[in-house]
């Protein structure tokens, strides 16, 4: 085995229990990840990832509204020349957290692979998320909500250790780098430590969910208020200010158990192509979301899907139909749809080549177990002088979370929502060490911490919006996370 300055090693390996339920290696660990792409794996998602012990981890914090700077910091359990601390250190600065990213992830680079048939998008770099308030990090805003969550804006670890599943193959196989002067040993010890984990996890049998009536919900908008808040955005448009804002309010429930064994229930109840869990120091994130923010392929292909209309799914097979045809014809939801494409495409232009970026679908419904969506393809080529990071920053946040034109929506939003958004509205996935990335948009997405389950809910608000329905609307959202939530009240567990 000749030894690299940087080697990653791929091993087909035999799980002992369904991938997702892997991720139970790290429950004692602070830090681990699973991204779940196993709904639409043809088209959305062929791979799943899932990993802990990270050899750092980076997190970043506004530090006011007079900069776009943040303050930043940066624990580090395994240095980029290989060596493992014994305790990790702990560096803080201030920065942008883009050029922070980037400068993180070129010390940790992809390692030279045993088998190129193992090239996977994901197998060594970034994961985390970019939390909503990333974008004043991007552009100078209003910062008048309360940030009573105090999360981290930005977090991504630095990843070496991957488990990887290969739905189109039905096998899974670890990719673990290495890094120095016995970078290529390093790695067959760290597998070797992998296959002894896996050979001895033993996983409860899963069972579903319960059915439960619905426990305690606490708002920061009761009905009235958040209709009040859609006539405000309404007059906003009705004044020329915008053209559409997306209003959300945060939901909170206490947490009557794990994060883990929710995220169990949540895949059981509402299966989603860019479902996650996320564990970090002091609090976990949970997430069945639908739509993809950014993939970026090493292709240099981007692709945004944005979501935008919604309707609830139907309690018999006509009904169900019915709301379906309505979603796919009615004019409020199509002017939803196209304004936030309209806005995407102008965010790819400003870093895709010249008449590269396209809309191969346009306004599709999509069936999930709560709801129906109405989802956009835009796609483009990264110009060569361009990376994942500039790609971000670009775009970030999602049109579909802010309305058009952006900037204006937003400084509309800061005004009206009492609170900041957090992690909700922000993007979440990862940054492979080669480029590529795929990031889902934080929806349907729970945050738990301290025993206390948080999530927003929210939809877009036009010129003609009706504000009983922008509210029914935000309800029907929430309501795969409240049932989930309540089930895991009742005893129901992963």
């Amino acid at each position: 085995m000749t030894d690299h300055h940087c080697y990653t090693l791929p091993t087909e390996i035999e799980l002992p229990a369904p991938f997702w339920r892997c991720a139970e290696l790290f429950g004692g660990n602070e830090c681990a990840f699973l991204l779940d792409s196993g709904l639409d794996p043809e088209r959305l998602g062929r791979f799943s990832y899932l990993g802990g012990r990270p050899s750092a981890l980076l997190t970043g914090r506004r530090t006011g509204p007079d900069t776009l700077k943040m303050d930043l910091e940066l624990q580090t359990w395994r240095r980029p020349d290989g060596t493992v601390l014994t305790e990790p250190t702990v560096e803080s600065f201030q920065g942008d957290p883009f050029d922070a990213l980037r400068s993180l992830a070129s010390k940790y680079p992809p390692g030279e692979h045993g088998n190129e048939d193992s090239r996977v998008p994901f197998g060594s770099g970034l994961v985390g998320y970019f939390g909503y308030e990333t974008a004043y990090a991007i552009e100078k805003l209003p910062d008048t909500g309360t940030n009573d969550q105090k999360l981290p804006d930005v977090a991504f670890m630095v990843i070496d250790e991957v488990l990887v599943y290969d739905h189109a193959q039905e096998k899974a196989f670890l990719l673990v780098t290495g890094r120095g002067p016995e970078a290529a040993q390093q790695a067959a010890d760290r597998t070797a430590v992998w296959q002894a984990d896996l050979a001895g996890l033993r996983v409860q049998p899963t069972s579903s969910a319960p059915a439960v009536a619905a426990a305690p919900v606490r708002a920061h908008f009761d009905r009235e208020q958040y209709k009040a808040a859609v006539q405000q955005c309404r007059e906003h448009i009705l004044a020329g200010d915008v053209f559409e804002v997306c209003l959300t309010q945060r939901l909170e429930m206490d947490l009557p158990g794990s994060a883990w064994d929710l995220y169990g229930i949540l895949r059981d109840i509402n299966p989603a192509p860019f479902a996650s869990y996320l564990q970090l120091p002091g609090f976990q994130v949970v997430s069945a979301s639908p739509e993809r923010f950014l993939q970026l392929g090493a292709d240099s292909v981007v692709e945004s899907r944005p979501i935008k209309g919604t309707r609830p799914r139907g309690a018999t097979p006509d009904e169900d139909a019915r709301l379906k045809t309505e979603l796919g014809s009615t004019e409020k939801d199509l002017a939803e749809n196209i304004m936030i494409v309209d806005l995407v495409r102008n965010d790819l232009g400003k870093v895709c080549r010249i008449g590269s970026v396209t809309v191969p679908e346009l306004q599709v419904v999509e069936s999930y177990a709560t709801v129906h969506q109405l989802v956009s393809t835009v796609r483009g080529d990264l110009k060569p002088e361009y990376d994942a990071f500039d790609l971000v920053r670009a775009c970030f946040p999602g049109g579909s979370m802010t309305g058009a034109p952006k900037i204006e929506a937003m400084k509309i939003i800061d005004s009206i929502e009492p609170v900041k958004r957090g992690v909700y509205s922000g993007a979440l996935g990862f940054i492979d060490a080669g480029g590529a990335m795929d990031l889902g948009m934080v929806i349907r997405t729970v945050v738990c911490r301290d025993g206390v389950a948080t999530f927003g809910v929210g939809g877009a608000v036009v010129s003609d919006s009706d504000p009983d329905a922008e509210y029914e609307e935000t309800m029907d959202k929430a309501r795969a996370l409240i049932n989930a939530i309540s089930a895991l009240g009742a005893g129901g567990a992963a």
